[in-house]
């Protein structure tokens, strides 16, 4: 028995042995290992393979070393079964000489290799792609550069983002790019630190049950232990909100490491956190590359199958407005339908309400209202389906949305216009950068299958269709059949064929109806507005032959905005006056109306806009408006000899933002032969037309005795034609913010500013123009200057030379001025000006020849 005793000790000790010098191995192992940029040896792997094997064979060993020891007898000398214990002696010598062979085969000078470069896995991506190969080759460009560390994708919902990211991650495993490891992640919506997380490490190899039960910090270490010793490429599609690479453990991506990351959001504010300065807006389709998708998805057959098909097909996209999302299902949709009614029983639906159309609102509207869900809080929301009640393809100005919306209440004003609108444009600016919105300059509109979503929205997703009322600019010469009034809360009937609209139909729930832009509206019956007096905004701009309003408008008691723009209407209603809550009133280019007497009676007034009307700002207009205490804006015309009123009605003065200050054409005995202008702080825009006089002066305001000089602080437009008497403007000192300036017609205007007078009026040197963009010129036969030196023109970016100024031949340009000179363009009519403009020197006429174009 003794001698089984030593057989088995020093099996154990051979096998302790063996496993020491596995577990050094081992753990040698992880921890090259674990960086991800070395993998085990194929030998040492085989070895730790065998090791497991005899460990296997060791244990069953010990399992039956009990069985053999009852087998002896006589004292434990001798077995039972004799042939038992010879082969169970024989399994142990032949075990001790495995384990001593492994155990001096376990001596690893080096246990791993350098890991290859590893492939990019390949995504499945759609069959068809068309339109993106330009982008894609910017990106690509983009990502390549070595200053360039991140990438920024944006734009609305269904345009493409996923499958441009996804073209970019199949281009890696072609071309590869030398980077070692290229990471997809889905982020998506509500994505989570330890979902991006765990999607990483899946990738680099950081994968078990007891990694994912780390919390997020030691994770983060993980995944940056690995990825700072490798070139690496991070694709996130779809982001909503900032994604901390720090906090997930991504080293950040910088020329030094040659690391990148690129993109994908909804939202162009999520580029700028994310550290982007210059992000990618992937934008809607072309028409032609639109027709090109359509085609491929619909297909040769259908579209062969009769020969009106092909331009019904072209009518279904241009309803898609260039968004792939929408080609592909209506393509999709359409593939099958080989009759003419079909498909134009496809262009009504689409045309009258495409939520009913077959996959819109199964596959395209709930991708597109995740921008909607995303957006932070309901006044936001309710802002965005405000802008579904224009039509197709509208462009609206910003400042009328707003308006728009305080009168709402979406907005409040109790504090004052300035602050609602800073908030209006915010709320704007979040729409725009969202997608949700299009922007051009002062202008916004609304993708049309983003309409259609945001009208799917208004009515409860298609349960309650009533509840707004959308039929602008589809043709209706009579008023839609609407099974419930009672429950229309919005209605837009705006750019249709009204001649008259006769009716009363009960609306007590209706807040909002435009009927602007019916050009051949002529009459609204007495009765019509009776039963609407939860109406807030009522739009009636625009209808030129609308001459009459009915008196039972006064009836309408909750009315906060009347828009009156562009009628031709020749007086305004009696029970006008009887609208106490009216805030704002609308009286533009209305051209027969000669008085708005009584307009004091409207107490809670804030806007009054009569700007290019027959009703021009006199002496009793004025002692009216000195009346509204709530007054804060006021667009007018006035005459030259009554400018000078201004200063003895200071809330008028303070209020004016916009002024028209015209003559009669041909009666000059009407003008005053030197201007002065009240210096009014919060004018914005000022256009002289027609006027005689021979000199513009300014003068301090009584209501801004602060101010140490006469100011047009907010002044940024100013139009100044017809004015044969005027010789220089160099008043134009006291606006330092112009951003456009327009002089056509003068016939005696010789400079702009002139040396002389700006020595006599200011102290000091104050150089113009600093924020100036657009400087147009045009018939100014005596103009010589614009002024004696060079400026820096920081902002500029045009100036129009348009026609007959002969003796215009020194522009204040140097070889610096112009900071963006590769977006400033000069525009001139006549190629003799150009060749006898005196340059300042030959590096500012090379720095500036190429700008010039002939118009």
């Amino acid at each position: 028995m003794g001698n089984r005793v030593n057989k088995d000790t020093v099996k154990e000790k051979a096998m302790g042995v063996l496993k020491a010098k596995r577990d050094d191995v081992q753990g040698r192992v992880d921890r090259e290992e674990f960086t991800g940029h070395r993998r085990r040896l194929a030998q040492v792997q085989v070895w730790l393979t065998r090791i497991l094997t005899i460990e296997n064979q060791f244990n069953d060993l010990l399992s039956t070393c009990n069985a053999e020891i009852q087998r002896l007898c006589l004292c434990g000398f001798f077995s039972k079964n004799m042939k038992m214990s010879y082969l169970y002696g024989k399994r142990v010598i032949v075990l001790l000489r495995e384990v001593e062979g492994l155990s001096s085969q376990g001596e690893f000078d080096v246990v791993t290799e350098a890991t290859p470069i590893a492939e990019v896995e390949e995504l499945p991506i759609q069959s068809t792609i068309v339109g993106q190969d330009s982008m894609l080759d910017k990106v690509w460009n983009c990502l390549m550069e070595d200053k360039v560390g991140i990438v920024g994708l944006y734009g609305m919902g269904g345009v493409g983002k996923t499958t441009l990211l996804t073209q970019i991650n199949n281009k890696f495993s072609k071309l590869g790019g030398g980077f070692d490891v290229v990471i997809w992640v889905v982020v998506s919506k509500n994505a989570t630190v330890h979902k991006i997380q765990r999607s990483i490490g899946e990738k680099l190899g950081l994968v078990g049950k007891k990694w994912d039960e780390k919390n997020k910090n030691q994770r983060a270490l993980d995944i940056h232990n690995v990825l700072r010793r490798k070139k690496f490429v991070l694709l996130l599609d779809d982001i909503w909100e900032k994604v901390n690479l720090n906090v997930i453990g991504v080293p950040y991506p910088s020329g030094e490491n040659g690391c990148k990351v690129a993109f994908t959001t909804r939202s162009k504010e999520v580029c700028g956190r994310m550290g982007v300065d210059d992000p990618m807006e992937v934008s809607c389709l072309d028409t032609r590359n639109a027709w090109d998708l359509l085609k491929k998805k619909v297909g040769e057959n259908t579209l062969g199958s009769h020969p009106d098909i092909p331009q019904l097909a072209r009518k279904v996209s241009e309803k898609c407005r260039g968004l792939p999302l929408a080609l592909n299902v209506l393509g999709e949709t359409m593939s099958c339908k080989r009759t003419i009614q079909e498909w134009c029983h496809a262009i009504e639906v689409l045309t009258s309400s495409a939520t009913d159309f077959s996959g819109m609102e199964d596959e395209v509207l709930p991708i597109l209202k995740y921008s909607y869900d995303s957006l932070n809080g309901e006044d936001a929301k309710s802002c965005f389906l405000y802008c579904s009640l224009f039509p197709e393809d509208f462009k609206i100005r910003k400042e009328m949305f707003i308006e728009y919306w305080i009168c709402e209440g979406f907005i409040e004003e109790k504090q004052g216009r300035e602050k609602a609108f800073n908030q209006g444009y915010d709320i704007l600016g979040t729409l725009v950068r969202s997608s949700l919105l299009l922007e051009d300059k002062d202008f916004v509109s609304m993708h049309d299958v983003v309409r259609e979503m945001a009208l799917w929205i208004s009515s409860d997703l298609g349960k309650h269709k009533e509840r707004c009322i959308v039929q602008a600019g589809v043709g209706l010469d009579e008023l839609p059949e609407v099974k419930n009034w009672r429950a229309v809360k919005r209605m837009s009937l705006m750019n249709n064929n009204f001649e008259n609209i006769y009716g009363c139909p009960e609306c007590v729930e209706l807040i909002t109806l435009f009927l602007q832009n019916n050009y051949k509206l002529v009459v609204i019956s007495m009765e019509f507005f009776r039963c609407m007096p939860s109406l807030t905004v009522l739009d009636l701009s625009e209808n030129h032959s609308l001459s009459e309003l009915p008196e039972e408008i006064s009836e309408l008691v909750s009315l906060q905005y009347l828009d009156l723009s562009g009628t031709y209407i020749e007086r305004l209603p009696h029970g006008l006056q009887k609208l106490r809550k009216l805030v704002h009133l609308k009286l533009e280019r209305t051209r027969r109306l000669e008085s708005i007497s009584g307009i004091s009676y409207l107490s809670s007034l804030r806007t009054l806009r009569l700007r290019d009307s027959k009703t021009t700002l006199e002496t009793s207009l004025m002692k009216e408006l000195q009346l509204l205490e709530h007054l804060e804006l006021i667009t007018t015309n006035i005459s030259s000899s009554l400018v000078g009123e201004l200063v003895y009605y200071p809330r008028v003065g303070r209020c004016i933002q916009h002024i028209f200050i015209r003559d009669h054409w041909g009666r000059p005995e009407e003008s005053v032969g030197v201007l002065v202008l009240p210096a009014i702080t919060n004018l914005c825009y000022i256009s002289i037309w027609n006027c005689w006089m021979w000199e513009i002066m300014i003068e301090k305001t009584p209501w801004n005795k602060n101010l140490t000089s006469p100011n047009f602080s907010n002044l940024s437009n100013v139009r100044i034609e017809g004015c044969d008497g005027l010789k220089d403007l160099t008043w134009l000192l006291f606006a330092p913010n112009l951003i456009n300036l327009r002089v056509w017609g003068c016939k005696h205007l010789e400079d702009i500013i002139s040396k002389e007078k700006a020595a006599s009026v200011l102290d000091k040197e104050i150089l113009p123009f600093q924020k100036l963009e657009c400087l147009n010129l045009y018939q100014l036969s005596e103009l010589k200057s614009i002024y004696w030196n060079a400026l820096p023109f920081q902002r500029l970016r045009c100036l129009d030379i348009l026609n007959n100024c002969p003796k215009l031949r020194k522009l204040p340009l140097d070889s610096k001025s112009v900071v963006k000179v590769e977006e400033f363009v000069i525009k001139y009519k006549e190629k003799k000006w150009i060749e006898r403009v005196e340059w300042e020197d030959e590096a500012t006429r090379q720095r500036f020849l190429p700008s010039c174009r002939l118009r």
